[in-house]
């Protein structure tokens, strides 16, 4: 039996992809998937199931379309692979956790414009790409960043985004501490 984690892009923001996480674990509990927790509503989802990543991926993707007429774009990992991703963060200890953001990508980007995304920096910026995930600190807030709206355009893969304050509550969710 493998933890996995599961980040859901795009539900429950700003009335669009409604996806609420208590049914979804309802669902999940009730097709195999156990030990499932969620952590606020934005498609945050850790849980135990055996397979593969790709049959365990189209398993939960069928079902939050067939019992919610959803086919959020998601990043799959394992446990092993979220403690990781935490523990290569460049910027481990900001200020504010929910100043660093950490960009799950679907794939290691082919042909990065790393340029593109130094030259929309504004000062205090730093950001990381790390094969499939992209780290950037934002000390001044993701809303002050004119980077981050592009970060998947100049690395040209789709992704999606945890600040580290969700990243750190997820491995704590999995039973496992950072």
């Amino acid at each position: 039996m493998t933890r996995w984690a599961a980040f859901l892009r795009g539900v429950n923001v700003g009335g669009h992809g409604k996806l609420p996480m208590k049914d979804l674990r309802a669902r999940m509990d009730e097709a195999g998937f156990s030990d499932v927790a969620t952590y606020i509503q934005s498609g945050n989802v850790v849980f135990d199931r055996a397979g593969e990543p790709a049959s365990v991926e189209k398993k939960l993707s069928i079902l939050i379309e067939d019992h919610f007429g959803l086919r959020p774009p998601m990043r799959l990992m394992t446990l092993a692979a979220l403690i990781d991703a935490e523990a290569q963060n460049p910027y481990p200890n900001p200020a504010e956790l929910k100043h660093v953001h950490l960009w799950f990508l679907a794939s290691a980007p082919a042909t990065p414009d790393l340029e593109a995304l130094q030259a929309l920096k504004i000062p205090g910026e730093v950001f990381v790409l790390q094969t499939d995930i992209f780290y950037l600190h934002a000390p001044e807030g993701i809303g002050q960043s004119k980077l981050a709206d592009k970060v998947e355009r100049h690395l040209g893969v789709s992704g999606t985004a945890r600040n580290l304050r969700t990243v750190r509550a997820m491995l704590e969710l999995a039973g496992r501490k950072s």
